[in-house]
């Protein structure tokens, strides 16, 4: 039987992180994928990033992972959304050529030294004395591994539905796997069944985008890796459009033929995501929704449509398409289908993303619940890097939520759980002022190379910038004496003048002034990176809020600090509510701040909790 260090089940967007995670520190490393055409492919909408999806990447950059790299050299269309609000939620959405996004990818895993690629389906995760030994496939070969990384997205007794035609499968048809699941079962995981869709996809030779709005893309954005050299140039339009009455009556005569709506579907699908048919029903006062027209790749003609995923059968489908303006004469590609799947309660999982009962067992991605690309990849990151980290006899590298995004979408899986496919969002990040995109490198690259992931290269460019920043916050500090040129300048953007000398700070923080403005002005940031300038000019004007939400993190990291007996059975505590005791007793939470955050426990159950640990050491002194 072959050994290896560690082996990572299926090879997508989770998978892909995590077999180069371990690989890249040095362990020997088999990746096993249902199909070598599905490495790094994008089955759903062509696009990495978008709101919080967009910090991930950069998260994921910050700590060496490859997602932003292949973004980075595969893009064709580039955003940034939200840019009339607040930093904080600024977040960067590229299409990408979805046909090169996979070719990369595939590349850099099968050129990475100690990384090994297998065609196989795993039917067995082999354990013995709850310790993981390895692997089983299908075909009946054995390997041999001190870790396994699970990574198996949408595929686990995957089905897909258009209308009455149901097809076993995984998605875009590739095959799915049927053996896995009760393995895990007989492991003593928890099986939940989750439900997503993709929308048809449209030759753009027969849609009129004149009667559209067009979505180009911006110019001089940034780039998601550190690594990437040059700015990707936008190389296609998006286009945007609504439904209107019409197609909304074509899909609620056609509401009979949904599996949807005839209880086929068993899986729980998306709240914010829903199939078109779900959003006419639910949303019966809207008279139309939006959709986007976004291109596949720039060798092919498949436009995706995105906002009309949908599980009616192809002739409904096409009838609504064609009662949408602009797309009279649209010639359907392929159809839209739901999906249904198999995944794991994540509340199984420490934070480390390796199972509580099985020691070497780490699961990432889509079988934790989570829906989306980034949120796969960053899990993916995160367990390799933690499985890495445990065979180098190192300490794990667990994100707090005022870390990282990664670390709000970790702690909510495994401390919360899901009951339904779980999307990262700003709003889920209570200090996302401290865990803007643009500073995911001084958040997060020391850490990335202490795991030793992160380049050599990349951490000397974390050292300049920083340094660059110290000089920078220097200079915000001089004062700026009254002068007619300074006066000018003020009057110039509707501020008032002054007569006595000002902190360049101080300054920066009226509503009208800002350091690109100064600088073009009085040079006094000379030779300093757009990059530099742009987090003097965040830092200084959301100063306040800033150390307010440093404050909030403070007071926080206090109940953190507070660690609860691992020994403790919450079954014997009277004083906590059934439902507590019960979900404390499951997921068996660290810290007192973790307890809180459990769905279920109340204030009054902290309050609880927290007395009976202050007896516990009163006892034990």
């Amino acid at each position: 039987m072959i050994s290896y260090d560690v082996i990572v089940v299926g090879a997508g967007h989770a998978g892909c992180e995590a077999a180069l995670a371990c690989a890249r520190t040095g362990l020997k490393t088999l990746v096993t994928t249902l199909s070598l055409d599905g490495i790094g492919f994008l089955p759903c909408n062509p696009s990495i990033g978008g709101t919080a999806k967009g910090h991930l990447v950069f998260e994921i950059d910050a700590l060496g992972g490859e997602m932003g790299k292949c973004a980075d050299c595969t893009t064709i269309h580039k955003r940034m959304l939200n840019s009339s609000k607040g930093p904080a939620v600024h977040s960067l959405r590229v299409q990408v050529d979805k046909v090169k996004y996979h070719e990369i990818m595939k590349s850099t895993l099968e050129n990475e030294p100690n990384l090994t690629i297998l065609q196989a389906e795993v039917a067995d995760i082999l354990v013995k004395d709850n310790k993981v030994t390895g692997i089983k496939t299908a075909m009946g070969e054995k390997f041999g591994a001190r870790a396994v990384i699970v990574c198996t997205g949408v595929y686990l007794n995957s089905r897909t539905l258009t209308g009455k035609y149901i097809r076993n499968s995984g998605p875009n048809g590739f095959m799915n796997a049927t053996k896995l699941t009760r393995s895990l079962c007989r492991l003593g995981f928890t099986i939940l069944r989750f439900k997503t869709g993709t929308p048809m996809r449209i030759d753009g030779r027969t849609v009129n985008f004149d009667a559209l709005e067009v979505q180009p893309g911006e110019d001089n954005l940034p780039n998601f890796s550190k690594s990437t050299r040059r700015n990707a140039k936008n190389a296609a339009n998006c286009y945007m459009g609504y439904t209107n009455e019409r197609t909304h009556e074509v899909i609620r005569a056609n509401l009979k033929f949904s599996p949807l709506y005839q209880g086929v579907i068993k899986g729980v699908g998306p709240r914010y995501c829903p199939l078109i048919e779900d959003k006419i029903v639910r949303f019966a006062d809207k008279n139309r929704h939006q959709f986007f027209l976004e291109p596949e790749a720039l060798s092919t003609n498949e436009i995706y449509v995105q906002g009309l995923s949908s599980s009616l059968p192809y002739h409904a489908q096409i009838d609504f398409i064609h009662s949408i303006k602009g797309l009279e004469n649209a010639h359907l590609m392929r159809y839209a289908y739901a999906i249904e799947y198999d995944c794991i309660d994540a509340t199984a999982l420490h934070h480390t993303l390796e199972s509580k009962s099985i020691s070497g067992l780490y699961f990432a991605g889509q079988i934790n619940g989570t829906s989306g690309y980034e949120e796969a990849a960053s899990q993916g990151l995160l367990a390799g890097l933690n499985a890495s980290l445990k065979l180098r006899a190192k300490p794990p590298l667990i994100l707090g939520r005022d870390d990282a995004y990664i670390g709000v979408l970790i702690d909510d899986l495994v401390t919360k759980g899901t009951n339904e496919p779980y999307r990262m969002m700003t709003s889920r990040a209570e200090y996302r002022l401290l865990l803007r995109q643009d500073n995911a490198d001084l958040r997060l690259t020391r850490l990335g190379y202490s795991a030793g992931l992160v380049t050599r290269a990349n951490y000397n460019k974390l050292l300049k910038k920083e340094n660059e920043i110290k000089r920078g916050e220097e200079i915000l500090n001089k004062v700026l004496p009254p002068s007619t040129a300074l006066n000018d300048f003020l009057t110039e953007h509707g501020e008032p003048t002054i007569k006595s000398g000002i902190a360049i700070k101080t300054l920066l923080k009226r509503n009208n002034i800002n350091i690109y403005d100064l600088n073009a002005k009085f040079h006094l940031f000379e030779d300093y990176s757009p990059e530099v300038l742009y987090q003097l000019n965040i830092i200084t004007k959301y100063e306040g809020y800033i150390d307010i939400q440093r404050h909030q993190v403070e007071l926080q990291h206090q109940n953190e600090g507070i660690t609860i007996p691992p020994e403790l059975n919450y079954n014997d505590l009277r004083g906590l509510r059934l439902e507590a005791r019960q979900k404390l007793q499951r997921i068996q939470p660290k810290t007192l701040a973790q307890a809180s955050r459990i769905s279920g426990v109340s204030p009054a159950d902290i309050n609880v909790l927290t007395i009976y640990i202050k007896q516990l050491k009163n006892n034990k002194r």
